[in-house]
This record gives structure tokens, sequence and C-alpha cells, in this order.
């Protein structure tokens, strides 16, 4: 009974974590048919690439704090003097980062490449600077499990956002169109372009600010230097995690333009990567919505005892199948979900199969992470996340070149397979997890096989090919529910036999 209400809390805060995480992404995808229609590939390009760089720096001025903030929080036992000593450090970096920027606006977007743009560039600055501010506070509502507050605020922040996109990419530039000459078609400015995407970021960025101030000064602690030195001890391997993870998540829309010949319009088809990218969010969704949920559960059930072991080896379980039904859902209906883009970026539809097994196995590799944060191995996580970004590295400068974007996505699904298998077996080695490999090959090979049945029947009918292929994905549900419904069984005649033989 105990080991049900783990699982349905953990279902319930990941279903809860998962409404604002899950929301926040859907945000871009919805948004995506609006982005696509209005602006041209090249001018999308730009917006890829500069929220490639807001990836990177967002890691940078959190460094690792978030993971930390957990670990000493159950470490010390004094959750509050954590948060204040780890809120202030993070406040005086962002606020330097951001002089930094301003100091030398001019000559650093030069460099980049946007001279003429340094207002996006000091903008998305900005809207750095606060989301690493907030990313602490946001840390202590799942720390405090707080997900309602959690979901509202970043809810809050989301809204703000649709509102304003709408209002000024749809409403005002309408008026304008129609040459209406009303208060709300002067509203709409049209050389500002995609600059209303960083504008209305913003605003989303200051409004989450103001929702989140009675958090941060809340409960308040006292500032602890000697604490500060640990925890950026702990903290600092997971910043070259972090920094390696995003190479390896965001390092291909950075030097797309830098590495494509001089034949293509490399923002063109980098704003075409970076649309067909975003048709796998499903299953970064699902990730994210599960590492928010499980990374403060695994750390509040850190004893090393069997039962813990074989609990964290069925939540893998259940992580992979769903992960499977979420990429059979996607490629089997992907004739749906590929009107949510223009025609004019169907080409970079084949990357769509590799970003979600790439990303299924980024999420598998997250869930084997947790030996080396729970021993305060950190270093190990360092070490995995640099072997996948030199793979990223390799792939990414040797063939891109040559096979422009499609390269990139091969070099995500092999750097995380590899990062996935060699964190298996050092974990095997300190922290040894009874995961079901047998079971996980036996799922992922349906799950190959059903994709290549709907690859290969040929069907040209739109309709009949969607109930085809509805079927199969049906098929992976019964064989799922099947195996998993006998495990289940079993498990309930055990505990049955046991309390037989107590009684």
């Amino acid at each position: 009974m105990a080991s049900n209400n783990i699982y349905k809390r953990l279902a319930g805060e990941t279903a809860i974590y998962g409404l604002s995480s899950i929301l926040g992404k859907l945000l871009n995808w919805l948004l995506l048919p609006l982005y696509v229609r209005i602006f041209a590939p090249a001018e999308y390009g730009i917006v890829t690439n500069l929220y490639a760089y807001v990836a990177f720096l967002l890691v940078i001025l959190t460094y690792g704090m978030e993971t930390g903030f957990f670990r000493f929080s159950q470490k010390t036992g004094d959750a509050p003097k954590v948060f204040t000593t780890g809120m202030q450090s993070v406040l005086i970096t962002s606020l330097l980062f951001l002089l930094l920027i301003i100091t030398f606006l001019p000559s650093l977007s030069r460099q980049m490449g946007y001279e003429g743009m340094e207002r996006f560039v000091l903008i998305l600055a900005i809207i750095v600077s606060i989301d690493a501010f907030t990313a602490l506070p946001f840390a202590r509502l799942r720390q405090e499990n707080r997900p309602l507050r959690f979901a509202f605020i970043k809810l809050a922040g989301i809204g703000i956002n649709i509102f304003m996109n709408l209002f000024f990419l749809v409403f005002c530039r309408l008026r304008y169109l129609e040459n209406t000459g009303d208060f709300f078609a002067k509203l709409y400015q049209p050389e500002i372009g995609i600059g209303y995407i960083f504008y209305v970021n913003l605003a989303s960025s200051i409004v989450t600010l103001i929702l989140l101030t009675p958090h941060i000064f809340s409960r308040g602690g006292t500032f602890d230097f000697r604490l500060l030195k640990q925890m950026l001890v702990y903290s600092f391997p997971l910043l070259i995690v972090g920094i390696a993870g995003q190479i390896n998540q965001n390092l291909d829309k950075l030097i797309l333009p830098y590495l494509l010949p001089e034949s293509v319009d490399a923002f063109a088809e980098t704003g075409i990567y970076g649309a067909n990218y975003k048709l796998a969010i499903l299953m970064t969704m699902f990730i994210q919505a599960f590492r928010y949920a499980f990374e403060p559960f695994f750390f509040s059930r850190s004893e090393n005892s069997i039962d813990t072991k074989k609990l964290y080896a069925d939540i893998m379980n259940y992580f992979i199948v769903f992960g499977l039904f979420i990429f059979l859902g996607v490629m089997l209906y992907l004739d749906v979900v590929k009107l949510f883009i223009e025609e004019r970026y169907y080409s970079g539809l084949s990357v769509v199969p590799v970003v979600l097994m790439a990303n299924l196995f980024l999420g598998i590799f997250y869930n084997l992470s947790l030996w080396y944060k729970l021993l305060d191995k950190t270093k190990y996580g360092a070490g995995l996340a640099l072997l996948g970004s030199a793979i990223t590295l390799f792939i990414n400068l040797l063939f891109v070149p040559q096979y422009g974007y499609l390269a990139s996505a091969w070099a995500a699904l092999f750097c995380y397979l590899v990062m996935m298998t060699v964190s298996y077996f050092i974990g095997k080695k300190y922290y040894p997890v009874p995961y079901n490999l047998r079971g996980a090959g036996i799922y992922f090979l349906l799950t190959t096989a059903l994709f290549l049945l709907s690859q290969l029947h040929g069907i040209d009918n739109l309709l009949l090919k969607l109930l085809v292929n509805t079927a199969l994905l049906g098929v992976f549900v019964f064989i799922v529910v099947r195996l998993e419904g006998f495990k289940l069984q079993r498990l309930i005649l055990r505990k049955r036999i046991r309390d037989i033989n107590k009684s």
C-alpha cells in the first residue's frame, strides 16, 4: 500500500509540475504555426540561434545551484539558510553579467553577427538575468512540495506570453494590414519584426519575478560563506554537466550558420531545423515534467535499500514505456503533427524521429544519473557530459558541412546513447539498481518494428493511413498492458503469500 501511495504521489506531482512545464513548452509549439507563417525561415533562424545562446547562459548563471539547494537542504536540515546563501550568490552573478553585457554591447553584438540588432541582445541578456534569479525560488517551491503554487506562477507567466503574442502578432498586425489607422493598428510596427517575440518574453519574465517576490523574502535565513563554498564545490561539476548538456542540446543551433556552406542560406536552414526540432516537443515536455518531480523525490528517499532501488527500477520501466508511446504517437500521426509548421519547412521532417529518440535516451540518462548525485560523485556526471559534448562537436564539425542539419540530429542521438550506456555501467558499480533490461529491450524492439511497419505499408490515402497507424499504436498499448498487467498480478500474488506466511 505504501508503495502504491509513493507511485501516486510521484505521478500526481509529475502531473502538476508537468502542467506548467508542458504548457510552457506547448506555448512554443502552439506559437510555432504563428511564427513560421509570419516570419521567413531566415528570420526564424535568428530566433532559433539567439535562444540557443539564452539556453547556454541560463545554465552558466545558475551554475548548478538548484540541485545544490536540494542536496544541502536535505544534508544540513536548514533549508532557509541554504536558500538565502544560494539566492544571494545568484543575484550577484546575474547583476555582474548584465553589467558586462551593457558595457560591451556594441562590440559583443558585432562579434555575434548581430550588428544593428543590439537591442535584441540586450533584451535577451535581461531575460536571462531574471530567469537565472528566479530559478532558485522555483526550486524552493519544489523542495517544499508546493506544486500548485509552482504551477500557478509558471502558468501566469505563460498566460502573459500567449496573450501578448496574440495581441501584437495577430490582432494589432491584422489591424495594421487592414489599414484601419486606429490605435491598435499603430501599436504594430513592422520594422520591429521578430523583436516582438523578445519583448513579450521580457514582459513574461518580469511578471514571473513579481509573483515570486513573496517566496524570495519569506522565511529568511542567513548567508553563510562557508556553506556557499561547499555548495559551489558540489555544484561546479553540475555546471560542467549543464554546459556540456547545452552543447549537446543547443550547440547545433549555434554553429549551423557558421558550418553550412556559403551556397545555402544558413539562417534559413537553421530556421527549418529549429522548427522541425520543435515537433519533437512532446518528448521534451514529458522528460522535463518528470524531472521536476523525480529529482526532489529521490533526494527525499536516498537510503541505500533494496526496496528503494527496486522502486527506481520500476519507475525507469514505466518511464521508458511512456517515452516509447510518445515516440510512436508523434511518428504515427506525423501527417497531422506537421500541420503545425508551414510547407516551406517540410524539408526538415526527416530529423523528427531522430530527435525524438535522442531525447528519450537523454531522459533515460537523467534517470540513471541519480547514482552520482546521491553519492556526491558529481564529477562523474561532468565526465559523462563532457564525453557527450566531444561526440556532439566531432560529428557536427565533421558532417554538418556535407549533410547539413541532419548530421546535427544524428549527433544528438549518438551523444545521448553513449552517455546513457556509459552511465549505466559505471552506476552499476557504485549504486547497482536492478533495472529490467530485458523488458526495456522488448519494448524498444516492439516500437522499432511498429515504426518500420508504419513507414513501409505504403498507404497514400490519409484517412486510411491514420486508421492503420492507430491500429499499430493499439498493438503497442495492448502488449504493454498485457505484460505490465501480468507483472502486477505476480507482485500482488507474492505479497499475499508473504502476508500468509507472516500470519
